[in-house]
């Protein structure tokens, strides 16, 4: 087969949508087949094939609602021209899927789409955006949901769409068949008796690191040692890295103007040290309880290379994600597949994570009407102390998480569904041409 995935980003950029497509698509390459991605055009590209896969890249940015910039009329015409079996779409409410509204019928082959769960569903500027979608929607050949029971699987239900079909996420156990490094815990200044916690995610302010660092601070685990990682890019809200608007189109892109503006005028204000702002910043709360609590607690805020987080995965003793919105949480796939017990907010689908692979637990929070999550510091901090404080149940948890991956929840077994999935596609669309063409 012939394959194009079309997302915003991919690698070398990091994140969720970009390393779930790359899995795929470079699988789908060793397979045999012909893959491309289209995606935007990033200065740290040093090449147009990775692992067996095309990079095509367009100047392109925005979305339907904001607008779209660049070399939109090259993408179309790409996409139009081109022969592929099967076109992918990987998310909703950016360019490389908005760009092609107007386009799908010119698509020569069967196209998939991928909604990543509507993060701006409840958001007042994208009203008309959601009440165009499912005339869009109805144009695809399938449309894969990562979780059964979140707002993109009922919005297909409402606007009776039936095309849907179910993959989950998952990990790479690859990347997790690795020796643990006996010296990683001696290298954060912890031994074999003290307690290790690690939550990831860019520091946006979005992710829960915030939230984690509070309930950390608050922590009792009476004499036992305990550290906190907080692995993240460096994008922290502060403002301290990055620029502002470097900062500000990254969240207004994958949060919507409200929240992009909320933080972006707390990240001012503390700029200017008004202190109006009651919060304080992820590193000054590190700071204080290294400073005040050094001699039992410790937090190390950092943004590890990869090879080193995983060993940050072997060796830690509890993931904890307080996340305020995500769709199909990679990470948690991830911890499973270090055999580390993992205690979540119910974001995104976590709640459904948890049961599929009975590697985690949720911790009670509320959902706004926007679906984002904001957990209380001390409800967390009592959950934190509870599990972990349970060492047997930790170890549960760990096999428990560790065996799902492996038998399910990876990108090798993924991958095949979804090769399965295009195959009948294709197969599907062969017989309606045929029979179109006896018919004429």
């Amino acid at each position: 087969m012939k394959i194009l995935f079309c997302v915003e980003f991919y690698y070398p950029s990091i994140g969720g949508a970009q390393e779930v497509v790359r899995q795929i698509a470079e699988r789908m390459a060793s397979y045999g087949h012909d893959v491309s991605v289209a995606t935007t055009r990033i200065a740290t590209r040093r090449s147009s094939n990775h692992n067996g896969v095309a990079v095509i890249e367009f100047s392109v940015s925005g979305n339907h609602v904001r607008g779209l910039q660049g070399e939109v009329d090259r993408y179309r015409d790409f996409l139009s021209k081109s022969k592929f079996d099967i076109v992918m779409f990987y998310a909703a409410q950016q360019w490389t899927f908005d760009a092609a509204w107007p386009i799908m019928p010119l698509l020569s082959g069967c196209k998939v789409m991928v909604p990543c769960g509507y993060s701006n569903l409840f958001e007042a500027a994208y009203e008309t955006y959601f009440k165009e979608l499912p005339a869009v929607l109805k144009r695809m050949d399938a449309t894969v949901y990562h979780a059964k029971t979140y707002r993109d699987v009922e919005f297909g239900k409402l606007h009776h769409l039936g095309n849907e079909v179910f993959i989950p996420n998952g990990a790479d156990m690859a990347e997790f068949l690795v020796a643990k490094d006996a010296h990683f815990r001696r290298s954060i200044s912890a031994d074999a008796s003290t307690l290790v916690l690690l939550t990831v995610g860019t520091m946006t302010g979005m992710k829960g690191h915030s939230e984690m660092v509070q309930a950390f601070a608050m922590v009792d685990f009476g004499e036992r040692k305990s550290v906190l990682i907080l692995n993240g890019n460096n994008t922290e809200i502060d403002g301290r890295r990055g620029t502002m608007p470097t900062l500000f189109l990254a969240l207004l892109r994958e949060y919507g103007l409200r929240y992009a503006c909320r933080h972006i005028a707390k990240s001012f204000l503390r700029r200017c040290n008004l202190r109006v702002v009651k919060a304080t910043t992820i590193q000054d709360w590190a700071d204080r309880i290294n400073l005040e609590q050094g001699n039992t607690k410790r937090v190390i805020v950092t943004n590890f290379p990869r090879s080193r987080l995983i060993q940050a995965y072997l060796n830690a003793d509890l993931f904890v994600f307080a996340s305020n919105i995500e769709y199909s949480p990679l990470v948690l796939f991830e911890a499973c597949a270090a055999g580390l017990a993992f205690l979540s907010v119910p974001v995104g689908n976590a709640a459904e994570i948890a049961e599929w692979t009975s590697g985690g637990e949720i911790c009670e929070a509320p959902v706004d009407k926007r679906g984002y999550t904001f957990v209380s510091p001390e409800v967390l901090r009592r959950r934190i102390e509870e599990i972990g404080g349970d060492a047997d149940k930790l170890a549960r948890l760990g096999q428990n998480g560790l065996a799902a991956v492996r038998e399910r929840y990876n990108w090798d077994a993924i991958a095949r569904t979804y090769e399965n999935l295009f195959d009948r596609l294709v197969v599907a669309s062969r017989c309606r041409s045929t029979g179109k063409a006896a018919a004429g």
